[in-house]
């Protein structure tokens, strides 16, 4: 009689020395520098602001750009779609999670049936003493199976599966930063073109008040002509840049708006009055190169999904080895009343040992691992390209804010001189010892300086926003490691423990 002892044996061997076969993954190094080239601006004085990356944009010290900021983190589309991005990666990898485990089923059915006695089966029933045409039927039956992983296919896969997972995670973050690194830029722009409209109007009223004084001096016979028409294209000029500032600055409010999840125009009060452009921050704590590792989450989501693409080599490996399963059924039927269906007479249980090799199928396993392999290199390569474009980012980042400044710092000096001359070529110009052409050209000269003093100190601020959010600021990296990937985080929570 043939005994099973040695094939439970040999499958009890099996699962014990179970093994996970392919690569195991190690981070890659990633050269980067000891520090960086260029080094953020002093504060001007030891009472200046200075900003912690963790909530950069409290830094500014402007609340309705804090508010801003906090409205678009909570209700922006863009983060909505990353978080609901979280929900799926867990689901799948709950999917890999229940691979590993055993499976089983319950089913149950009841049925009657009358008989017809025409066929030749009712004949040859009705033959039989006793037949009954109405006859019923009762099942209940529970079947199990379970996919032994021996050489780790499966592990590999829930191992793919999780680090996808904390990749989706790390991008919903990269999706923060970029959110509150946009808001507060356009926020910032709303102020720069505030400042210019403010600049624009005020030279409007000067010009018209030089040609009113042009024009009564030619009523006596002062002035020339021509002059009066210098006066007026003058006006003209700085008139006509007024509809290009306020069509630039509707589009930014409406991109506003749009960003904290709003119609346009929901928010358009609430910056009707104009205020100054917000100072940008010292930076307390820039750290290093390779901090970028940990801060950003782009990096962190490129190395996992290199983690990810190293564990489907594994995972393509596995199928050059066989698959063992273990199936089970137990179950009860009776075609008799349902008070016998539990009965010692009606239980019925089966139990199979299942095995499935690909072992002549080798020239699609070979392709299926080598597509594997080239995605992993194509990972390995997208993730260093990424340091290196972050490297870049905070290098090209920090370079503009340094010089941006230096260009506003120069350009007030600039305007404060340029307004003492506008005023010395008026008085000059009253009393004889200058000519209109003179002053003319003073007011449009201190018109660009003010002008591009009030640009240089817009892309001033917005260079310092580029700079937190090349650093990697507006989170801290400690909640996303700490993330455990059960079911009771929802992607929401998940995104909102990021938050500073």
């Amino acid at each position: 009689m043939f005994s099973h002892r040695p094939l439970l044996l040999l499958l009890s061997a099996a699962v014990l020395s179970a093994c996970t076969v392919g690569p195991d993954y190690h981070r890659p190094d990633a050269p980067l520098a000891q520090g960086y080239m260029t080094q953020p601006p002093a504060a001007k004085t030891a009472a200046a602001p200075s900003a912690n990356l963790s909530a950069w944009w409290e830094g500014f010290n402007d609340p309705l750009l804090t508010r801003y900021v906090s409205l678009a983190l909570a209700q922006n589309l863009d983060l909505a779609q990353a978080v609901a991005r979280i929900d799926q990666a867990r689901a799948r990898l709950g999917a890999a999670d229940a691979a590993l485990l055993p499976s089983a089923t319950v089913s149950g059915s009841a049925a009657r049936a009358y008989q017809s006695v025409d066929t030749p089966v009712g004949q040859l029933l009705n033959a039989q003493p006793g037949f009954k045409r109405w006859g019923s039927e009762y099942e209940v039956n529970l079947e199990a199976g379970w996919e032994i992983d021996i050489f780790g296919g499966l592990r590999r896969q829930r191992e793919a599966a999780l680090a996808d997972y904390s990749a989706t995670q790390a991008a919903a973050v990269a999706t923060r930063l970029a959110i509150a690194a946009q808001t507060a830029d356009i926020y910032v722009t709303i102020r720069g073109l505030q400042t210019r409209l403010d600049i624009a109007n005020r030279q409007v009223k000067t010009q018209e008040q030089l040609l009113a004084d042009v024009k009564l001096l030619y009523s006596k016979g002062a002035a020339a002509d021509y002059q009066v028409q210098q006066a007026q294209g003058s006006l003209d000029q700085v008139q006509a840049t007024v509809p290009v500032l306020n069509a630039g600055l509707d589009a930014a409010l409406n991109s506003l708006d749009v960003m904290l999840g709003s119609p346009p125009g929901t928010h358009r009060a609430d910056l009707a009055d104009a205020r100054s452009i917000p100072a940008a921050p010292s930076i307390a704590d820039m750290g290093t190169p390779a901090d970028l590792l940990q801060r950003r989450p782009d990096l962190i989501a490129a190395e996992r999904h290199l983690a990810a693409s190293n564990a489907r080599v594994g995972a393509a490996i596995s199928e050059y080895y066989p698959t063992v399963s273990l199936s089970a059924f137990l179950g009860s039927a009776t075609s008799a009343a349902a008070g016998t269906l539990f009965t010692g007479g009606a239980s019925q249980m089966a139990g199979l040992v299942g095995l499935r090799w690909r072992l002549f199928d080798f020239g699609r396993i070979n392709a299926d691992v080598g597509e594997a392999k080239g995605a992993d290199a194509e990972a390995l390569a997208a993730y260093r390209q990424a340091v290196l474009r972050a490297t870049e980012d905070v290098e090209n980042s920090l370079s503009s804010l340094v010089n941006r400044e230096a260009q506003a710092a120069t350009l007030s000096h600039a305007e404060s001189s340029l307004s003492k001359a506008k005023d010395s070529s008026m008085a000059a110009y009253r009393g004889g010892a200058a000519s209109f052409i003179d002053v003319l050209h003073a007011d449009e000269t201190l018109l660009q300086a003010s002008d591009a003093r009030a640009q240089a100190q817009t892309e001033s601020a917005r260079a310092a926003i580029a700079t937190f959010r090349a650093l990697g600021g507006g989170w801290n990296p400690e909640t996303l490691q700490t993330q455990k990937p059960s079911p009771a985080h929802s992607g929401a929570q998940i995104a909102a423990a990021s938050a500073p």
